[in-house]
C-alpha cells in the first residue's frame, strides 16, 4: 500500500505536529477559557481550526492532481491559517506578560532541532503516521514559544513550496492549458 503523497511533504510533517500539538496545548492552556465567555472560547475554536486547516489545506492542494492553480490557491490558504496561528501563539505569550523569544535564543536552536528531528521522513511509519510523537513541555511560555517556532518555520517552507509550484506552472502550464494543447494537436491531426 503506497501513502498518499502530501505524507510524504515536509509541510505536511510539521502542519500534523503543529495540529496535534495546538489541540493539546488549548486543552491544558485555554480549556478554562471555554467556560469563561463566548469571545474567548472563539480562540480556542479559532486556534484549532486554524491548525487543522493548515493540515488539511496542504493535504487537498498537494492531492489535486489536476490544477497547479488550485495547488497554489490551497497552499496559499494552508499559509494564510498558519499566519493566523502564530499571531494567536504571539497574542497568548503578550496578554500574559511572557516573552516571545528571539531567533537567537538558545532555545529557539533547540525548537528547531526537535522540529526538524520529528519531521524527518525516517520519523514515518509504513502507515504514514509519525512514529515518535512530541508532548509539550508543561511550560506555558516555552510551549507557546515552541509551536511558534514551529509555525514560522513551516510559514517559510509553504512560501517556499508555493514558490516551486508557480515557477511549474509558469514553465509546463495549467491543466485547462495543456489539455488545449492536446485538443488542438488532435484536431491538427485529424486534417
Amino acid at each position: 500500500m503506497s501513502l498518499p503523497k502530501y505524507k510524504y511533504l515536509l509541510t505536511y510533517r510539521y502542519a500534523e505536529i503543529i495540529h496535534d500539538l495546538t489541540v493539546e496545548f488549548c486543552l491544558r492552556y485555554l480549556s478554562d477559557l471555554r467556560n469563561l465567555s463566548i469571545p474567548l472560547c472563539r480562540t480556542v475554536e479559532q486556534m484549532t481550526q486554524a491548525a487543522r486547516s493548515g493540515k488539511q489545506n496542504i493535504a487537498e492542494g498537494v492531492s489535486q492532481q489536476t490544477s497547479l492553480k488550485g495547488q497554489i490557491r490551497l497552499l496559499g490558504i494552508a499559509q494564510a491559517s498558519i499566519e493566523e496561528l502564530l499571531a494567536d501563539y504571539e497574542d497568548f505569550l503578550r496578554q500574559r506578560n511572557l516573552p516571545i523569544y528571539q531567533k537567537n535564543h538558545p532555545k529557539i536552536t533547540l525548537f528547531r532541532q526537535t522540529g526538524f528531528h520529528l519531521s524527518d521522513l525516517r520519523n514515518l511509519s509504513n502507515l504514514g503516521s509519525l512514529i515518535e510523537k512530541l508532548r509539550l513541555l508543561e511550560n506555558p511560555e516555552d510551549d507557546a514559544n515552541f509551536l511558534l517556532t514551529l509555525c514560522h518555520q513551516l510559514s517559510y517552507l509553504l512560501s517556499r513550496q508555493i514558490k516551486a509550484t508557480e515557477e511549474k506552472f509558469i514553465k509546463e502550464g495549467g491543466y485547462s492549458e495543456n489539455l488545449f494543447k492536446k485538443r488542438v494537436r488532435a484536431i491538427k491531426r485529424i486534417k
